[in-house]
């Protein structure tokens, strides 16, 4: 789960978001920590200068005896603003200052300086960090001017410590309302979400749940539910239209049926009368297969989910029928084979499988010519967690173009040797795959035509579609039958 949460759009966002918001206070802080450590150099670099300038002009004012005298009057400076002074000889030998000697790490050349000194304090001999400028006067004598830095470089690195805090405590800020902002949209999404499952399953009643909040997602939800709204007052009319052409055109059709049963029976019935009315019932027959046919599909495909599903071995269920078939397959002269491995086990409807297979062995007893096969299998799929069904046969098959159209009501492809199809065959199984949460798919089987169906396995079921079996009288075995 936390894996999959880092890969939300939403988690992806909020990292985003905090790493802007982090580049933006960090660059904002740095910039304020330079330009202020900046301006302290600044700073003591005029304080500097403008001493220099003042001693320089006594030294060419008066010489190096009013230069000393200055020097003399600025010794005390030291222990309130940190001022260093040092007049030195071009030996370096000391002649004036604050100052004992010749610092160490000073070079004797004009310029910028940085070194380090040893004053008295309270608490002993303490080490300042020094910046100055020492300049060259008259060839003869070397004046040096500086400050004592460590205040400023204390704080400068307080100003550090406080720019990598608040850079810190700001992304940790931004990380809580972050985190809080994605487990909300995480919430949202994974409620409607299972609302939206619920819905795919047959329950157009419910609605996406609003939080008062106006928000996006508000919007979203009033939306979607005024779609549901639709959707439900839709399917409600078409379900009462279908039920209504059920129960309108099945009883009409069944009493026309069997008028035309009671005249067949009649002895007084002419010939020819009588070769009319078979032919009528065979039509009526046609009419009546293609009305229950589209009354299955539209009851498929409205239900959304089955509402009683059992567990169902797919395998045993497909070995009852080619069994069923067989005696009809030999009929029209072809070979119906089965192989069924292990128990492929699945939840759904017992009922409208059965038709399913049904539907595919008919087809394919109707297009493949005298003299062919047709194979019928089942296995499960443990890659994909799928329980397979596959219908094969050796006859002319479908082109590629025109397989999609073939999943389409009263689409008929290619000649059959008797024109009573309705085109719905395929149709009706496509619907009761999609319902089972399955998929179908149409291949070429070279020569010939084979349709695969996938179903999800239901592996846990095992102990109960023994039991089901048992009740059956049929144990759930691996089977290889050939009929």
């Amino acid at each position: 789960m936390p894996e999959r949460a880092l890969r939300l759009s939403a988690t992806r966002l909020v990292r985003l978001y905090v790493l802007v918001v982090l580049a933006a206070v960090g660059a904002l802080l740095a910039s304020v920590y330079w330009l202020t450590t900046r301006a302290l150099e600044q700073e003591v670099s005029a304080v500097v200068r403008a001493e220099i300038d003042g001693l320089t002009d006594d030294f060419e004012v008066g010489g190096i005896d009013q230069l000393s005298a200055a020097l003399q009057a600025r010794g005390d400076q030291w222990g309130r603003t940190g001022a260093v002074y040092l007049l030195a000889d071009a030996g370096l030998n000391r002649l004036g200052g604050n100052l004992t000697g010749w610092p160490t790490g000073a070079t004797p050349h004009a310029g910028r300086q940085e070194f380090r000194v040893q004053a008295t304090e309270a608490s002993g001999q303490v080490e300042h960090p020094i910046e100055a400028q020492l300049v060259s006067l008259a060839s003869q004598y070397w004046l040096l001017v500086g400050t004592d830095v460590s205040e400023q470089r204390r704080f400068s690195q307080r100003f550090l410590w406080a720019t990598v805090w608040g850079t810190g405590l700001t992304a940790l800020l931004m990380a809580i309302l972050g985190a809080w902002y994605s487990r909300r949209v995480r919430s949202r999404v994974r409620l409607y979400a299972e609302t939206c499952r619920t819905i795919i399953a047959g329950d157009l009643t419910q609605r996406l749940p609003l939080d008062g909040s106006h928000d996006e997602f508000d919007a979203l939800g009033e939306a979607v539910n005024r779609v549901l709204d639709r959707l439900e007052r839709q399917t409600t009319s078409l379900q009462t239209t279908f039920d209504c052409v059920a129960h309108d055109l099945r009883t009409p059709l069944y009493r026309v049926r069997v008028r035309l049963d009671e005249a067949l029976l009649r002895a007084d019935t002419p010939a020819a009368t009588r070769a009319m009315m078979i032919s009528v019932t065979a039509d009526l027959e046609q009419v009546q297969r293609t009305l229950a046919t589209l009354l299955q599909i539209a009851q498929a495909e409205s239900r959304g989910a089955i509402a009683a599903a059992e567990p169902i071995d797919l395998a045993v269920l497909a070995a009852e029928l080619t069994e069923l078939y067989q005696p009809k397959a030999q009929s029209v002269g072809l070979t119906l084979s089965g192989q069924f491995g292990a128990t492929a086990g699945m939840l759904g409807s017992r009922q409208l499988l059965a038709q399913l297979i049904t539907n595919l062995l008919e087809n394919a007893m109707k297009y493949v010519p005298s003299g062919g096969t047709v194979l019928i299998g089942t296995f499960t799929d443990q890659h994909s967690d799928r329980v397979v069904l596959t219908v094969a046969d050796n006859g002319p098959g479908i082109a590629p173009a025109d397989r999609e159209r073939a999943l389409q009501p009263f689409q008929r492809i290619g000649a059959s040797p008797d024109r009573d199809g309705s085109g719905l065959g395929l149709a009706l199984v496509d619907a009761v795959v999609h319902l089972h949460a399955g998929e179908l798919e149409l291949t070429d089987n070279a020569p010939g035509l084979e349709v695969i169906c996938r179903f999800p396995a239901v592996a846990s079921t095992g102990a109960a579609l023994e039991q089901h079996s048992s009740d059956r009288g049929t144990a759930p075995a691996e089977l290889q039958t050939t009929t």
